[in-house]
């Protein structure tokens, strides 16, 4: 290349696709992955001959100490996107316009592939980004399913989320109930075997697609139901059964709920949360871990969420939705294709009162937020009663005065 360059005076572009490979397909051989970075560097650093170097992976760079082997280059990763934000996916308005080309519902591939909320530096706006290639495979079989599965990062999931990293187990849980996790990813090393704490497996889980990153809150969450159906059958494979029990049940926790039986919805609450250890009512993490704990309000809306976690298949579940004179605690709102089934709205009381918290769905005017619904609109107070450790409920149907 230094010769052509002499001889012509013309630069050469370099383009590598997948230039972390080394790094996932043969990760204990780190002596390889020395010689490779240091090969790279010797190639392209301060090179005459090179006028542009564009690599893409699934790994940021590499880290050895304080420093990169590769700091030459301008790095933009699932944490950090900078300006390219909106081309790590498909942009919402990009996916609108192709459901309307393919004829496919919007408001369902959005439930499916959407979730990824990226930082655009130069619009200073946040952008919502869908898998790309789960959309492409959507539209070419004008199906919507999980496919997910068929990329080569399925396996590592499964071996991720059950090591034995302290709040690692609770964080995963609070994440298939819908809840977010506040994570630092400093500390990750760009590699997929050198780990020293809970939030560098997540933060490698961000950068497999796995977890969405949400910079304002440095936490991070499920992003759609595609991902979240990997994460239930990883866990059936590796043995949470408490966890597998609770989402089993709850279908027929759903049609306790519709067909307004609120006695057998406390029940399974009640099973809810004596199996699942790890969401307790303590004000601390369930394993005794040193991360900041969630107050008991929260593991009850956690509880709530995995409790109900079949409902994700026909409803768009809000937690805190601006409504009336305040904030409605959990709201199911039915999507296009189950416009059958009821909205509903659930109020969550701890050591209260049931009677209260329908009282105050109706003062508060929650039902203004679902008002294309009040024709089909279940209200729902849950309570939880310290002394007695049992939750009560009472459903309502939305009479519009």
């Amino acid at each position: 290349m230094r010769d052509v360059y002499r001889a012509t005076g013309r630069k050469f572009i370099i383009i590598i696709d997948e230039w972390d490979c080394l790094f996932r397909e043969y990760q204990e051989k780190t002596d390889a992955q020395r010689e490779y970075l240091d090969f790279l560097r010797n190639w392209l650093k301060d090179q005459k001959y090179i006028a542009l170097a564009y690599m893409t992976g699934i790994l940021p760079i590499k880290k050895y100490g304080q420093h990169s082997a590769l700091n030459m280059f301008t790095e933009y990763s699932m944490t950090d996107p900078g300006e390219l934000a909106p081309f790590f996916g498909f942009t919402e308005a990009e996916v609108f316009d192709l459901c309307k080309n393919y004829r496919l519902p919007f408001e369902e591939v959005k439930a499916w592939y959407d979730g990824y909320y990226l930082y655009d530096q130069t619009n200073d706006e946040y952008v919502s980004i869908y898998s790309p290639k789960s959309v492409v495979d959507a539209l070419r079989h004008n199906y919507l399913a999980n496919y997910w599965n068929k990329t080569e990062t399925y396996e590592a999931l499964k071996i991720y989320i059950q090591m034995d990293y302290d709040g690692l187990k609770e964080a995963v849980v609070t994440m298939l109930a819908g809840g977010s996790v506040e994570i630092d990813t400093r500390s990750f090393t760009n590699d997929m075997t050198t780990f020293s704490k809970r939030d560098d497996i997540l933060t490698l889980l961000i950068h497999l697609g796995y977890l969405s990153f949400d910079s304002r809150s440095s936490s991070v969450s499920i992003p759609n139901k595609e991902v979240s159906d990997e994460y239930t059958t990883s866990i059936d494979v590796i043995g949470w059964n408490e966890v597998i029990k609770q989402i089993n049940n709850s279908k027929k926790l759903l049609h306790s709920l519709w067909d307004m039986d609120a006695d057998a919805v406390a029940r399974s609450i009640d099973e809810a949360h004596n199996e699942v250890s790890i969401l307790q009512y303590t004000g601390r993490s369930g394993d005794g871990g040193t991360y900041p704990p969630f107050s008991s309000e929260n593991a009850l809306s956690y509880i709530i969420n995995l409790a109900f976690f079949t409902a994700r298949e026909y409803y768009n579940i809000i937690r805190e939705l601006p409504s009336g004179k305040g904030f409605a605690d959990i709201c199911f709102v039915p999507r296009k294709k189950f416009a059958d089934k009821p909205a509903i709205l659930i109020e969550l009381k701890w050591d209260k009162s049931v009677e209260g918290a329908l009282a105050q769905i109706k003062s508060r005017q929650y039902a203004g937020a679902l008002a294309d619904h009040k024709a089909n609109l279940l209200l729902v107070g849950i309570n939880y009663d310290k002394k007695e450790k049992t939750h009560k409920c009472e459903i309502e149907r939305y009479i519009d005065c």
